[in-house]
């Protein structure tokens, strides 16, 4: 069984297909769609806060025939932030969480979750410090509050959880983690809540596979035009599971985007 996870930087752009990133958005949506995925995780959709529109919607029904879509998106700001689901069985039920989080991170459509009879599926865009680490503090009870709601799901049944969370755990995680020790994304609070939330009972899926390699990563900043070509990259998206379903991990493996920078989707495999 395969999922996907992935931050698209905006559903808009990949359907529309008219810039050259767009084009490149699309075509790995396409990628994604010929490996038959059980469930495929998208964040940062910048959709509408009435979601997906008409054209949007029926791009993505013919990609993607036959599957469920789930949509939140963010009533703080328009156009920010929001995740989708794309689920090719339909679950026991669907949430759309609010985890109790500072400011408006609760309403920036951060969070879905499927419910299926012996495991959870959710996804999460884990929000940004800042540049200036001026959310910072909030990000810190953000990620108490994340870790209290996983624990939550996991008292009930397994939890496969995966995105855009921004956070490189640990110095291999990153190309330089020299310079950017205080950086948004590599700053010790960070580093140590991943920390705690691992610790909890959780196996970050792709590192128990390949504990030491390192020049594994997801991000590459747009506006570097060198840094996928030199391979200046972190690691900030993953894929968790409750330790119970550790053994049934078969692979997890970052889904290839040639030119494009920004997020590449993660791919798991798993035997439910």
């Amino acid at each position: 069984m395969k999922f996907v996870s992935w931050n698209i930087d905006s559903i808009n752009a990949a359907v529309q297909n008219s810039s050259d990133r767009g084009k490149m958005s699309w075509q790995t949506l396409e990628k994604i769609a010929a490996a038959d995925v059980e469930i495929v995780a998208i964040q940062e959709t910048k959709l509408r806060e009435t979601g997906l529109t008409g054209p949007q919607q029926t791009a993505l029904d013919k990609l993607f025939p036959g599957y469920f879509t789930y949509t939140t998106s963010s009533s703080a700001r328009p156009s920010y932030a929001g995740t989708l689901m794309l689920a090719k069985h339909e679950p026991i039920s669907v949430d759309y969480p609010k985890i109790g989080a500072p400011d408006d991170m609760d309403l920036e459509g951060r969070i879905i979750t499927l419910e299926y009879p012996d495991y959870y599926v959710s996804t999460v865009y884990t929000p940004n410090s800042g540049s200036n680490l001026d959310r910072l503090a909030y990000r810190g009870q953000w990620d108490d509050a994340y870790r209290a709601y996983i624990n939550q799901l996991n008292e009930k049944k397994p939890v496969i959880f995966s995105g855009d969370m921004n956070v490189a755990h640990e110095p291999i995680d990153l190309k330089h983690p020299e310079s950017n020790h205080h950086n948004a994304g590599f700053t010790d609070q960070e580093r140590e809540k991943f920390t705690d939330l691992l610790a909890a009972g959780y196996v970050d899926t792709l590192r128990h596979q390949h504990p030491e390699t390192p020049g594994i990563y997801t991000w590459w900043a747009q506006r570097s035009k060198t840094s996928k070509i030199n391979n200046s990259g972190w690691r900030i998206d993953y894929y968790l599971v409750s330790q119970s379903l550790e053994d049934k991990v078969v692979d997890t493996s970052v889904v290839d985007t040639g030119e494009r920078r920004d997020h590449a989707p993660l791919q798991l495999e798993i035997n439910l």
